[in-house]
């Protein structure tokens, strides 16, 4: 049974086209490193051919978890989602009630986040602990070294 996980409309866009090139591109030549190293002579001595099977199956390995989580893929209807509330792919203005600093974040799912682009995963602590949230509410989430408290300033889609 696999995980049921939810993604933007590009999120899983980026997926397919993952496993297209894998299937499409990486498996031929995968297919065709063997070959070559096949047609050097006597298998039990030949690293080369070891290696280049060792990388197939690695490759194939990554194509299954990736049909996987296409399999448990969910696309998420954004016109459905509540607008006062943080949800997934919220876009959140909050304030570090400590230092003062204000972080606008997008949170998305697990397999989207990209902390460089500003986008954080619902799983993570911060975006569990936002979740469910009002603007005016204030979020207490604990982190590795303690607990944080963020003002919510501003949602939006």
């Amino acid at each position: 049974m696999s995980k049921v996980s939810y993604y933007t409309v590009e999120g899983l866009k980026k997926l397919r086209e993952e496993l297209r090139i894998l299937k499409d591109i990486e498996r031929p030549k995968a297919s065709r490193a063997i070959g070559e190293a096949r047609d050097k002579g006597d298998l039990s001595e030949n690293a080369e051919y070891d290696a280049a099977k060792e990388a197939q199956g690695m490759l194939e390995m990554k194509i299954s978890k990736l049909e996987g989580t296409l399999a448990g893929a969910r696309l998420i209807d954004e016109s459905q989602l509540d607008q006062s509330k943080i949800l997934v792919l919220s876009i959140v203005k909050i304030k570090n009630q400590t230092n003062g600093m204000e972080m606008t974040y997008t949170l998305v799912a697990d397999g989207e986040a990209d902390l460089a682009s500003g986008k954080i995963s619902v799983n993570s602590p911060i975006g569990k602990g936002l979740l469910g949230k009002s603007v005016g509410d204030v979020a207490e989430i604990q982190v590795p070294n303690g607990v944080l408290k963020f003002d919510i300033l501003e949602i939006s889609r």
